[in-house]
């Protein structure tokens, strides 16, 4: 498993992950996939304080990716708080990928002078509120009746953990 940035020639590999996850409709807020164009056009966007890692296969299939964007691009006080987001396909989780997304991410984060990062998880996605946790994050709030997804209410679990600033 190589874990790597992410960059345009990878929109349909991201986009094909995204599409099972969302399908699942249980693990995140985003109720449809985006297409390979608006998957492009998001990647050309990034920031140079933005980052997508993608955890690639032998082979080249891309099964997993992180996402890390700024809290607030238009806040400048909030420039030092970042926001993740994790999609691995369901035969690749519980098997350390995530973990290995999150080094690679955490280690941009912490070159992109980032002192924060936060989640969002669905309520109901406990396997994850309980990842997040072993990676550090604590629940700091939580938003009732946020997400609705085919008709099914879920509340949102914010998370966050802070970064240990070098020196």
């Amino acid at each position: 498993m190589q874990i790597r940035p992410a960059d345009v020639r990878d929109a349909a590999g991201i986009t094909a992950v995204l599409a099972v996850v969302v399908g699942e409709r249980v693990h995140s807020a985003i109720a449809s996939a985006w297409t390979v164009e608006q998957e492009a056009a998001y990647l050309a966007s990034l920031s140079g304080r933005e980052a997508i890692h993608v955890a690639v296969k032998d082979g080249g299939a891309i099964v997993g990716l992180q996402t890390l964007d700024r809290w607030s691009a238009h806040l400048d006080s909030m420039a030092h708080v970042g926001q993740v987001g994790t999609f691995l396909l369901p035969e690749y989780r519980g098997r350390g990928v995530g973990r290995e997304l999150w080094n690679a991410t955490l280690t941009f984060a912490r070159s992109a002078e980032y002192r924060k990062i936060v989640i969002y998880v669905r309520g109901t996605n406990l396997r994850a509120q309980a990842f997040y946790t072993r990676l550090g994050f604590r629940p700091c709030g939580r938003l009732k009746d946020q997400v609705v997804v085919d008709g099914v209410l879920d509340d949102e679990v914010l998370m966050e953990v802070f970064l240990p600033q070098a020196g």
